[in-house]
């Protein structure tokens, strides 16, 4: 297997990518709009709802001799060959970062401790699996999913269409019995079924209890709404499901699933896309990770109004005009303080950044406001003092009572393995809260 690892958000010859040439070839200048229909599987489905990051951007984007990397991490895959995208903000071997990210965020299991299949080289497969719970409560929440559904019946109680040549083939000499079909709106389908695949597949896996314990509920609910699951049919209901996507908008949570669950059952290391498909893999956004992460740390502090759950929505102006979503705002009425998380460097922090933390802290009449960036570089805090004056008249000076601070979360780099990875950074979490007390 030919593989080359890659950081977000940086600049690489065109020539490093000799040894993957065919998913450079398959992915480079085109948008995630266009991927997405071709096999890659992006969460948290950006196309639709993410902020950071728009279906017109790009994973590789040619830059002269160069290829720019998005603002995305995960893993890509083409027949033998393996791209892997790290943080920028890790270091050494093992992106450790991007495993506590979705370990915090997602209640993912730690990559590293589980067995043999989850080691590097299916890293990118069990990423799939470990989507499932969430995918699962998501859709679940609509209910199991319901549709009509023809089933062949062969006894004497006829109330559909009778089948002339199978009642034939299966009736002759007639003993009683008429072949027909009935058209009915059932629970137990083609996707209900496939979910119930899924289910069985997670669970004979060595760690597949630990995946589907969260969503445990959801689980009971597929399997009490299949009771007509049987294992030889996998093959059939993958068939199916690959045939009849779901297209109805109210059902949309149920289309990502069906499309999650037929890439976990087909399982193939070398070739997980399907039909025509070459190119596989499953990406996150890091932005939005970061943000939920340092949300699971502040949450006590902050409000964190969610645009892509359209939750927590403010206006700028009376009659519901202009609506805004900062990141976080504090939960002191006294001292309101707003806070920005940035998937940055510091130093990349900057212009735009400051005029809509400055709006936000106008609107809610906040003296402070912070940045909470991932700090790799071992710099300290940067405290900003607003100016007033102007250049014209001369009199320009910093006041004294209106900053923005950059406030970093220093991100382990020197460490031996996993778990001193999390015992780091958890000390690192207790200093970076310290402000905020």
């Amino acid at each position: 297997m030919k593989q080359l690892k890659i950081k977000d958000n940086q600049y690489n010859l065109k020539t490093e990518f000799a040894d993957v040439n065919a998913i450079t070839n398959e992915v480079a200048d085109k948008t995630f709009k266009q991927l997405e229909r071709e096999g890659i599987f992006v969460f948290p489905e950006v196309i639709k709802d993410a902020d950071d990051i728009s279906g017109e951007q790009m994973i590789l984007q040619s830059y002269n001799d160069m290829y720019v990397s998005g603002n995305v991490m995960g893993f890509l895959g083409v027949g033998d060959q393996r791209l892997v995208i790290e943080s920028r903000f890790s270091s050494g071997d093992e992106d450790y970062l991007f495993q506590y990210l979705l370990n915090r965020v997602m209640d993912f299991p730690n990559i590293v401790d589980l067995e043999t299949e989850a080691k590097q080289d299916n890293g990118m497969f069990n990423l799939l699996v470990f989507l499932f719970p969430y995918y699962l409560k998501k859709a679940a929440r609509k209910g199991a999913f319901k549709t009509y559904i023809r089933r062949e019946y062969n006894d004497g109680n006829v109330k559909g269409t009778i089948d002339v040549a199978r009642h034939i083939r299966k009736n002759t000499p007639f003993i009683g019995n008429i072949a027909y079909s009935q058209r009915e709106y059932s629970y137990d389908n083609y996707l209900m079924e496939l979910v119930r695949h899924t289910v069985e597949y997670i669970k004979a896996k060595p760690y597949g209890s630990r995946i589907l314990k969260s969503a445990k509920d959801e689980v009971k609910l597929v399997i009490d709404s299949t009771p007509a699951y049987r294992p030889a049919d996998r093959r059939d209901i993958i068939e199916d499901n690959k045939k009849n996507t779901i297209r109805h908008a109210y059902y949309h949570e149920y289309r990502d699933l069906q499309r999650l669950c037929i890439l976990i059952l087909q399982n193939k290391k070398q070739q997980m896309g399907y039909g025509k498909r070459k190119v596989y893999g499953i990406l996150f956004d890091g932005a939005w990770l970061w943000e939920e992460y340092v949300n699971s740390l502040v949450k006590d502090y902050f409000y964190h109004p969610m645009n892509k759950a359209r939750k927590g929505k403010q206006w700028l102006f009376g009659g519901n005009i202009g609506a805004i979503y900062p990141d976080f705002i504090g939960k002191d009425d006294e001292n309101r303080v707003i806070a920005d998380a940035k998937y940055k460097p510091i130093e990349n922090i900057g212009n735009q950044d400051y005029l809509q933390v400055l709006a936000y802290m106008f609107r809610f009449d906040a003296k402070r406001a912070f940045y909470f960036y991932p700090e790799a570089s071992g710099q300290n805090d940067k405290v900003l003092w607003l100016n007033k004056g102007l250049s014209f008249e001369d009199n320009v000076s910093a006041r004294d009572d209106v900053c923005l601070i950059k406030h970093g979360l220093r991100i382990p780099q020197d460490v031996s393995d996993y778990k001193d990875f999390e015992q780091q950074i958890g000390m690192s979490e207790v200093s970076f809260l310290e402000i905020l007390k």
